[in-house]
C-alpha cells in the first residue's frame, strides 16, 4: 500500500498540488489497507507535501485502523468533534492547492472543508485516481479471481432451487444466502432473477411472478470477497423455449464472443464495443441492444472504463471490465451473456469460467 501512496506523492510533486485528501472510502482502502465504512462520519486520508500522511478516522475505528493500516500517524475524532477543525490543525502552513475528490464530496461537505482549511485553489484528483486503479495488480486479479469463483458457485448451486411456480424472488433470496454461506462479503449489487417476458428488461426488479415452463431464466450478480467485485449474467431456458428465443441466444452468444476476441491492448474500447454490435446487427437485432457493451470493474461494480462505442480510450494492459451484450424484445424475452475480462500484455483473459451455451434447465 505504501508504494501505491508514493506513486501518489509523485504525482503531486508533479502537478504541483501542495496537500491532497482523499475522501472516498474505497480509495482509503487503496491506499492504505484499511478498510471502513464510516457512514455520515467523517474518514479521510491526508497527504501534505514533505509531511508524513495522515490518516484521520472515527474514534470507533481507532482499533481497526491501527491494525489494518500502512499509515501508522492516525489521528481519531469523537461524535461530539468537528472533525473539520480537526483536519484544519493538521495542516502547519498556508495551504496553495488542495487535491480532493469532487465526485465524492457533497456540496455541504465541499462548504465544510473549504471554511475550515481555506486552500487558495482547489484540483480534482479523481482522474489520478481513476488511472491508478485501471492498472490492476496481481494481487487484485487473485481477489477478482476469488469473488468470481464464489458467484460462479452460487449460480451452480442456486440452480437446484429453480422450478416451475418458485417466484424469481424467492430464487433471489436463496442466491442471497448462498452468497453469505460460501464466504462472500455480500451482493456487489442487487442481485437481478428475471423470467419469461420480463427478461426483456436490462435492468428489471425480481418479483412475484412465478417461473413458467418456456420461460428464459436471467442472473445477473456478484458479490464482493477480500474488497473486490464480480459481476456476471447467465441466462437459461427453462424447457423448451421457442426457435426466436434460441435465435437471440445464438445472436447474444456471437456478440459476447466477438467482442472478447476484438479485445488487445492498443486497440479502442469503440472498436470493442462495435465488434460486439456488428454481430448482433447481423443477426438482424440491432435496435434491441439498447445499452453499452461493459462497464470496469474492481473495487466498484461500475468502474473506470466505460466500454461504448464513442469512447476513444484505448484499451491497456491491466485493465478489467465486463462484455455483456444483450438483446431485449419487448414482450417476447431477452438475453444477456456476461464475462469479466482481464487485459494482459498480449491479448485477454476471460476471468468467468461458466459455461455459456444454451442450457435447458428442467422445468
Amino acid at each position: 500500500m505504501s508504494s501505491r501512496i508514493e506513486q501518489l506523492e509523485q504525482s503531486m510533486n508533479e502537478k504541483g498540488l501542495d496537500s491532497l485528501l482523499v475522501t472516498d472510502p474505497k480509495h482509503v482502502y487503496y491506499l492504505t489497507g484499511f478498510a471502513s465504512d464510516p457512514h455520515e462520519r467523517f474518514l479521510g486520508l491526508l497527504l501534505v507535501r514533505g509531511e508524513e500522511p495522515t490518516l484521520i478516522v472515527p474514534a470507533l475505528d481507532a482499533e481497526a485502523a491501527n491494525a489494518a493500516s500502512s499509515v501508522k500517524n492516525i489521528v481519531t475524532h469523537n461524535d461530539t468533534d468537528n472533525p473539520y477543525e480537526l483536519l484544519q490543525r493538521q495542516f502547519k502552513r498556508n495551504i496553495g492547492t488542495l487535491g480532493i475528490e469532487k465526485e465524492q464530496l457533497t456540496v455541504a461537505r465541499y462548504e465544510e472543508l473549504s471554511a475550515a482549511v481555506s486552500a487558495k485553489q482547489y484540483a480534482d484528483i479523481g482522474p489520478l485516481l481513476r488511472s491508478m486503479r485501471v492498472n490492476k495488480s496481481p494481487e487484485e486479479i487473485k481477489r477478482m479471481k476469488h469473488a468470481m469463483d464464489l458467484i460462479e458457485e452460487v449460480l451452480r448451486q442456486g440452480l437446484k432451487s429453480v422450478k416451475t411456480g418458485v417466484t424469481e424472488i424467492e430464487i433471489v433470496a436463496e442466491l442471497e444466502y448462498l452468497m453469505k454461506q460460501l464466504g462472500a462479503q455480500g451482493p456487489s449489487f442487487d442481485t437481478m432473477v428475471l423470467s419469461g417476458p420480463k427478461t426483456a428488461l436490462p435492468h428489471g426488479t425480481p418479483g412475484d411472478r412465478k417461473i413458467q415452463h418456456g420461460d428464459l431464466l436471467m442472473f445477473d450478480m456478484g458479490v464482493y470477497a477480500d474488497g473486490y467485485a464480480s459481476d456476471i449474467t447467465r441466462t437459461f431456458a427453462v424447457g423448451e423455449v421457442s426457435p426466436e428465443l434460441k435465435k437471440i441466444y445464438n445472436a447474444v452468444l456471437e456478440a459476447n464472443l466477438q467482442g472478447i476476441q476484438a479485445i488487445k491492448p492498443g486497440v479502442t474500447l469503440a472498436s470493442v464495443d462495435k465488434a460486439a454490435r456488428d454481430a448482433i446487427e447481423k443477426a438482424g437485432y440491432g435496435p434491441y441492444f439498447l445499452h453499452r457493451l461493459g462497464h470496469g470493474l474492481g473495487m466498484d461494480v461500475h468502474e473506470y472504463p466505460s466500454v461504448h462505442g464513442n469512447n476513444a480510450d484505448l484499451v491497456q494492459p491491466g485493465m478489467v471490465f465486463t462484455v455483456e451484450p444483450g438483446v431485449y424484445v419487448a414482450g417476447l424475452g431477452g438475453v444477456r451473456i456476461e464475462d469479466d475480462i482481464f487485459v494482459t500484455d498480449n491479448g485477454v483473459e476471460v476471468l468467468t469460467s461458466y459455461p455459456k451455451e444454451l442450457i435447458v434447465l428442467e422445468g
